[in-house]
């Protein structure tokens, strides 16, 4: 199923989904967006226009997704290049068929920094196909002038099996009134808790990587908390599900996971309707089954009400299948009794 807003730059369908313990993040002033003093005046005008218009707005250091690595345990396939980033397969010792999750490191996240004014000021620029031609052109990838900031979003689904929308605010920055799943962005303040925004650096960020890789998971939890109001130990750990592309903002990618709840739906709704510390950005909730989310596609009615970054997560949900029983688990289940 094509959607020209949305496109998935990985999957882990392997291993239906990846522990904080099997993703490890690079990081390096390298993977930071590229520039020069032409495209910063840019930046800055595009930063003070908004920031006119709508005088809330502050700027706040963001991760920066450059590419990744990516070994599969049932391939021996060579290294292949993809259009933004490298992926290479790996042999393994493992028993072709086996998808067990391994507790060492599968997939390893290149990641910089920017800024949210850097990308108001380039994938939101009105100069955004010139910016991606000159990236082309200049550094061989379209995205090297772009902020890039990872997002991170979570298909929560309830003890009895339902999935949570919810309808965004028109007051948020983008895609307003459209359903939605919970999800931001994971925070680099949070890993240099005792810094201002201003001092966080590469080398500092250096320094504590897995403290990065705990922040990348632990926002999802953060975000579901904050705008469906429920508490952080009514979650399961949250499994990696891939990352998707949103066309609509130039290709800007998130991390979007797959996160169990223990309350049922009528529990969620009664919690979600009292109110939580991000409840301006939506203005309902939405429940379908997880069997009416695995038939979603784009000649469905409801597809055209979903956000890029819902659409993003529904389609790696359809792809890596986590916390849905296959046809064989099923009838090993049936041949156990």
């Amino acid at each position: 199923m094509m959607d020209p807003e949305v496109s998935l730059l990985l999957h882990c369908a392997t291993w239906r989904g990846l522990r904080q313990s099997q993703v490890q993040v690079e990081l390096s002033e390298r993977y930071n967006r590229q520039t020069d003093a032409a495209l910063e005046r840019h930046i800055e005008e595009v930063w003070a226009a908004r920031v006119c218009k709508e005088p809330w707005l502050f700027n706040g250091a963001k991760f920066r997704l450059h590419s990744f690595h990516l070994a599969s345990p049932l391939s021996q396939s060579p290294a292949a290049e993809l259009s933004r980033c490298t992926q290479s397969f790996q042999g393994s010792t493992e028993e072709k068929g086996s998808v067990e999750p391994m507790q060492v490191p599968l997939l390893t996240l290149r990641v910089g920094l920017t800024s949210y004014k850097d990308y108001l000021g380039t994938n939101w620029s009105a100069q955004v196909a010139e910016l991606r031609g000159r990236g082309k052109a200049d550094f061989g990838s379209s995205d090297a002038l772009l902020a890039q900031p990872l997002g991170v979003g979570a298909i929560m689904c309830t003890g009895d099996k339902q999935v949570v929308l919810i309808r965004r605010s028109q007051k948020v920055a983008e895609a307003g009134e459209k359903l939605d799943i919970p999800g931001g962005h994971p925070e680099p303040k949070l890993v240099c808790e005792s810094l201002g925004e201003e001092k966080i650096t590469i080398n500092l960020l250096q320094k504590r990587p897995e403290a990065v890789v705990s922040e990348l998971f632990l926002s999802v939890c953060a975000e579901i908390r904050d705008e469906v109001n429920v508490p952080l130990s009514s979650l399961g750990e949250p499994l990696l599900m891939g990352v998707a592309l949103n066309h609509t903002s130039a290709g800007r990618p998130s991390a979007e996971f797959y996160v169990s709840c223990s309350l049922s739906s009528a529990e969620v709704k009664a919690l979600y309707w009292k109110g939580g510390a991000e409840a301006s950005e939506s203005t309902d909730i939405v429940f379908l089954s997880r069997a009416e989310v695995l038939g979603l596609d784009r000649g469905s009615p409801l597809w055209s009400e979903l956000c890029p970054s819902a659409k993003g997560a529904v389609l790696l949900y359809q792809s890596v299948k986590p916390g849905v029983e296959t046809k064989g688990q099923q009838s090993n289940a049936q041949r156990s009794h």
